[in-house]
């Protein structure tokens, strides 16, 4: 994976300066603060300095940008501050450390309109943020528009820009609070063309289930009775959280009844004291009485620092039970470390879940 240093470092921000057309010592001087930063600091620490060296009104601010923009070659990673710079400068009277003023309404959409413009060479998600901050409703507007448009990017911004829970974005308070504020924008997108719009669409309603479940199956419930023929994946991907909970409601609509008359035999776990870094492997057997659609996850309740369990849902298989024919299923599970999980000893509990409900639970020791 790149490096903050290769994605923007002293030669990402002589590029944009270049391409700023102009001396702009405060912005060269930032690569001298870049030691130890991550990407999104060193963002930040250039978007301040563009707001400090180019113009202070925003119409001379947007025809400089307008300008690079005419170089293909302005692209790329130094777009990221000049995106959260435009935020700034169009919502406010100047950097976000200064006292601000809120920007008049036509300089609110031209900073939007520009922002649309500038996600086609990186993306605009991350500063959009800013604008759903001063105000919701008309950022919100404006993201309706792009759904229409001819760039698959600026279709995407619509969704991804909006996200509720985007990875490395910070949360909007008042958009968290209104989870059907963005469902008329997924609802103009979900039958989209491009497979980057869709995906951002089901991430999208994803992100919504961890507030508001039950107007995530609404909703992919109505799309299901209006599809083309990407919906069926799109539906399941945007429900994959609830699936992982056990909502009953998600489960259904995929296609996964109430487990009545499915049964777990013999659930063992081998060996039953796993050493650390090693592995174990579970087995059983999965009978029904009647022929059912089945999604079976095991769950892993790991011992954490403080002596409690955290679980985690990991996916097994999805098959029907014929009655009368019962599966035998076996897994591995490894335990040597990885950077997003550390493990403790003690004793874990491994369950067994069908169509959401928990089947058979055993335990072992992880040394």
């Amino acid at each position: 994976m790149p490096t903050a240093d290769e994605l923007l470092g002293a030669g990402v921000v002589t590029d944009l300066v270049r391409h700023l057309g102009g001396r702009m010592p405060t912005t060269l001087a930032t690569t001298r603060e870049f030691d130890g930063l991550s990407l999104s600091d060193r963002t930040r620490v250039v978007r301040d300095a563009l707001l400090e060296e180019l113009p202070a009104a925003y119409a001379p601010f947007e025809k400089k940008i307008r300008t690079a923009l005419k170089k293909s070659t302005f692209t790329g990673w130094m777009i990221w501050p000049v995106t959260e710079a435009v935020a700034v400068r169009a919502t406010t009277s100047g950097p976000e450390k200064e006292a601000p003023e809120t920007a008049d309404t036509a300089t609110f959409d031209s900073g939007l309109a520009l922002l649309a413009d500038l996600t086609p060479r990186l993306t605009s998600e991350f500063a959009i943020r800013t604008f759903m901050d001063a105000n919701l409703d008309r950022t919100l507007q404006a993201a309706q528009t792009w759904t229409s448009h001819e760039d698959e990017h600026v279709r995407r911004l619509a969704t991804e820009g909006t996200r509720p829970f985007l990875p490395w974005a910070r949360r909007v308070t008042a958009l968290t609070a209104r989870p059907d504020a963005t469902v008329p924008i997924l609802d103009a997108l979900y039958r989209d063309e491009s497979e980057y719009v869709r995906r951002s669409v089901a991430n999208h309603l994803n992100d919504l289930s961890r507030t508001a479940p039950a107007l995530v199956v609404t909703t992919a419930r109505r799309w299901t009775e209006a599809p083309d023929d990407n919906t069926p994946r799109l539906v399941r991907h945007a429900l994959r959280t609830l699936v992982k909970k056990g909502n009953p409601d998600a489960l259904a609509l995929l296609g996964f009844a109430r487990p009545d008359g499915v049964t777990v035999h013999g659930l063992t776990v081998t060996p039953k004291d796993v050493v650390s870094g090693g592995e174990m492997t579970f087995r059983f057997e999965l009978a029904s009485t009647s022929e059912l659609a089945v999604a079976v996850d095991y769950v892993l309740h790991h011992v954490r620092a403080n002596g409690t369990r955290s679980p985690k849902v990991f996916k097994l298989t999805t098959r029907t039970l014929a009655p009368g024919s019962p599966a035998v299923l076996t897994r591995s599970h490894s335990f040597r470390p990885i950077s997003t999980r550390r493990y403790y000893p003690g004793e874990h509990v491994l369950e067994i879940q069908v169509n959401g409900s928990t089947l058979a639970r055993t335990v072992f020791n992880l040394g």
